[in-house]
C-alpha cells in the first residue's frame, strides 16, 4: 500500500466520535473501458468529477481515491486529491476500499462512492453518512430510486431491490423484483444505486467472508451480507447518477455537463 499520506496499518478506530471517510475505488483495467478513470470528460478526468462532487459534501471528513495504478495516483495528486495505491488483484471495489481504509484508522464510518459516477449526489452521500453515525446498529447502507421506465424492470443490467417496513433490504436481483401478480400491493419497483456505506468493523467483516452462493449466482456482492444474516439499510432517493461504462456514455455525460455550464 502506497498512500498520498503516511500509511498507518490498523483496522481499529482510535476515537469515540466516528469520522467519515469517502473512498472512491478507481482501477485501470476495466474490461469494456481500460483507463476509464482518466478518460477526459469536459476537460477533466472522470475520477476528478467524482472527487469534486464528494468535496461538496458537508458530512464527510476525508475523501480519498483508492487505485491500483500509478497513473491514476499521479493524476489524483495533480488535482489535489488524497490517494492510496492498493494491490491490483482485488476482486471488487469494496475489497479495494477496505485496504485503503487501513491508512485511516480514526474513521469509524466509510462510504464507497463508485469512481465512474460523475453526477453522484453530495446530498445522498451526506444522508448515508448521517444515518451510519446516528445509528451504529446500521452496519451497511445503500440507496435506491423508483424505476420510471418500465423497460428497466426486466433489464438485467438494472439491479432491483425490495425492502421491509423498516427500510432494510430483503433481496437484490437482476430479475424483476417482486413479481407483480398484484401491482396494487407493491405499486413501484426500485432500482438499486451502487453506493455503499459501512460501519468500519463491518467493512472488514464483509471482505473477510468468502463470496456467497447468491452473490456468485446474481453477480451482486451485496448479497454476501444478506446471505450471512446481516441487514442492509436502504435509503430512498429520487437522485439518479448515471454511471460511465462505455465511451458513448462518457460522451452523453459530457454533453450534459456542457449544457449545465452554458
Amino acid at each position: 500500500m502506497i498512500s498520498g499520506e503516511p500509511a498507518r496499518h490498523t483496522t481499529l478506530a482510535t476515537t469515540d466520535t466516528p469520522r467519515t471517510l469517502v473512498a472512491i475505488p478507481a482501477r485501470w483495467g476495466s474490461t469494456r473501458f481500460p483507463g476509464k478513470p482518466l478518460h477526459l470528460i469536459a476537460g477533466k478526468p472522470l475520477v476528478q468529477h467524482v472527487w469534486e462532487r464528494c468535496q461538496e459534501c458537508r458530512e464527510i471528513d476525508d475523501v480519498i481515491i483508492a487505485t491500483d495504478n500509478a497513473r491514476i495516483a499521479e493524476a489524483a495528486a495533480g488535482f489535489g486529491a488524497k490517494f492510496v495505491l492498493t494491490a491490483p488483484e482485488h476482486p471488487s471495489g469494496t475489497d479495494r476500499i477496505a485496504e485503503a481504509a487501513n491508512s485511516y484508522p480514526d474513521h469509524g464510518t466509510i462510504i464507497n462512492v463508485q469512481g465512474d459516477e460523475p453526477l453522484i449526489s453530495p446530498a445522498l452521500i451526506d444522508e448515508l453518512a448521517r444515518t451510519l453515525r446516528a445509528d451504529p446498529d446500521v452496519k451497511m447502507i445503500t440507496a435506491a430510486a423508483p424505476i420510471q421506465d418500465a423497460e428497466q424492470i426486466s433489464d438485467p443490467n438494472v439491479v432491483k431491490v425490495i425492502f421491509d417496513t423498516n427500510g432494510d433490504a430483503l433481496y437484490f436481483s437482476r430479475s424483476p423484483l417482486p413479481y407483480l401478480r398484484n401491482a396494487e400491493a407493491w405499486p413501484r419497483s426500485y432500482r438499486h444505486l451502487g453506493i455503499y456505506g459501512f460501519q468500519r468493523s463491518f467493512l472488514f467483516q464483509f471482505v473477510a467472508w468468502p463470496p456467497s452462493r447468491l452473490e456468485q449466482t446474481e453477480s451482486l456482492e451485496q448479497l454476501r451480507a444478506l446471505e450471512n444474516g446481516s441487514r442492509i439499510r436502504v435509503v430512498l432517493t429520487d437522485e439518479l447518477s448515471p454511471g460511465v461504462d462505455t465511451r458513448e456514455q462518457a460522451d452523453a455525460i459530457e454533453k450534459h455537463l456542457q449544457k449545465q455550464s452554458s
